[in-house]
């Protein structure tokens, strides 16, 4: 296929994609007024689900218990890739369009990705252009990328439902992504209200835990003596989290960040139970799993300082985001073509996490990070600045690089694959969190 071909499918996909704007955004709109939290976005799912089969697409649900694939077939099934969005939102009580009972809050942009997913769906399969390409396109919403409600999902955990905290690895284990040849996604860069594109950055990966003190109840006035206060262990705990900061090289972008859950029971008591949750991230698993040896330490000195017992409920986290160069080129020339090649630059490093990091280990992949957000993430004054940058535009950029990948025989895409080295596949990555569980890591 020429060049004038291939930029004839290109115009005929961005024009359908921009008809159905105002389709787009409504969707978008309504997800982010109805926010759920992960592996319980049930509303949203419908309502994904409603619209991919108003596109006569095959559609497969209860993946990872709320998760979607639907399939746009091509004239041939030689290369497959798909496009990613996620369902949920995260935690932000404050945020004016907050779940009052849950708390729930789309603050990170979550419901802009799905207008992106399913723009880039409109776009591919309403212009026709499916018949005149090599390979499918495969469409994932996937549930519980914010990794939150650590309780909740080892409740899940215990009652055989899920094997892992997050969507994606879910996705993972049940091989989802195995015969993938490319994975695509976008997402929200926060305090950027313009048409910006950062491509090609990194993010941290971690490990998550559980921790639990466990000490003696007694009458906080009469007699604390006769206790064991489990809150002041987990106080020293955090202070020892605290004196190894000066540890953490900075390079490798550590972050530890503990919350306490559980202070106690009664003010008048002494506390017998305290738990807490917390992160170890960094730049690479080794420097993760290096400074997640000091946090435990720190945390079981807490313990024995006063007497009490540590529990540490190791759990997997996501590993880091590496981002495909061949992919990156080709995403970022064609939202060049929208913005301008100004505004499209090389994205930073981002000492946060997300799980298509997991999937960035196994399949070339890609998470570009787009303007047209005002306010900080995971806060209350997150939200769109610019509809047409949020929700429309990155559908168009997504769906022209999956007709760079399939057209002329899906060449793109199987040259792509078949380059990658791939640090890990399924049995390996699922081994990897076996023996971190294990405490062999």
């Amino acid at each position: 296929m020429n060049g004038d071909e291939l930029a004839r499918l290109k115009k005929a996909v961005c024009e359908g994609i921009a008809a159905a704007r105002t389709e787009i955004q409504t969707v978008a709109e309504d997800i982010f007024a109805h926010p759920e939290l992960g592996f319980k976005e049930t509303r949203t799912a419908d309502l994904v689900a409603a619209r991919f089969q108003e596109l006569g697409l095959e559609v497969e649900r209860g993946l990872a218990l709320t998760g979607i694939r639907a399939v746009a077939r091509g004239r041939n099934q030689k290369a497959k890739v798909a496009i990613v969005g996620e369902l949920d939102a995260v935690v932000s009580p404050q945020h004016p369009f907050a779940d009052p009972q849950t708390g729930a809050a789309h603050a990170c942009g979550h419901h802009a990705q799905i207008a992106a997913l399913l723009g880039s769906a409109i776009g591919l399969v309403r212009s026709g252009v499916m018949a005149e390409l090599d390979g499918n396109v495969v469409f994932l919403a996937v549930p519980a990328e914010e990794f939150v409600e650590l309780a909740y999902r080892r409740r899940l955990m215990d009652e055989g439902k899920i094997q892992f905290f997050g969507g994606k690895q879910e996705l993972i284990r049940a091989g989802v992504f195995d015969d993938l040849d490319a994975v695509m996604m976008v997402h929200a860069e926060a305090q950027v209200p313009g048409r910006k594109a950062f491509v090609g950055g990194s993010c941290n990966g971690f490990v998550g835990k559980i921790v639990t003190y466990l000490g003696k109840a007694a009458h906080a006035g009469a007699a604390p003596h006769e206790g064991i206060n489990a809150l002041n262990a987990a106080m020293l705990g955090q202070m020892g989290i605290h004196a190894q900061r000066e540890t953490f090289r900075d390079e490798d972008s550590i972050r530890v960040h503990p919350i306490i859950t559980k202070g106690g029971d009664l003010v008048n008591i002494v506390p017998a139970e305290v738990t807490m949750e917390t992160y170890v991230r960094g730049r690479t698993m080794k420097a993760v799993l290096d400074a997640n040896r000091k946090v435990n330490r720190a945390l079981q000195a807490g313990a024995y300082a006063v007497g009490a017992e540590c529990k540490i409920d190791e759990i997997p986290g996501y590993v880091p985001l590496n981002q495909h160069e061949k992919l990156t080129e080709l995403f970022a020339a064609n939202m060049a073509s929208i913005i301008g090649a100004e505004n499209v630059v090389p994205g930073p490093h981002s000492a946060g996490s997300s799980d298509i990091g997991d999937v960035s280990q196994l399949v070339p992949t890609i998470q570009p990070f787009l303007g047209g957000f005002s306010g900080v993430a995971h806060s209350k004054d997150f939200g769109v600045a610019d509809p047409e940058m949020a929700y429309v535009i990155p559908g168009q950029a997504l769906a022209m690089t999956a007709l760079d990948l399939l057209v002329d025989g899906a060449a793109k895409a199987r040259a792509i694959k078949d380059a990658f080295q791939a640090p890990l596949n399924r049995e390996s990555y699922l081994k990897m969190w076996s023996d971190f569980r294990a405490g062999r890591n």
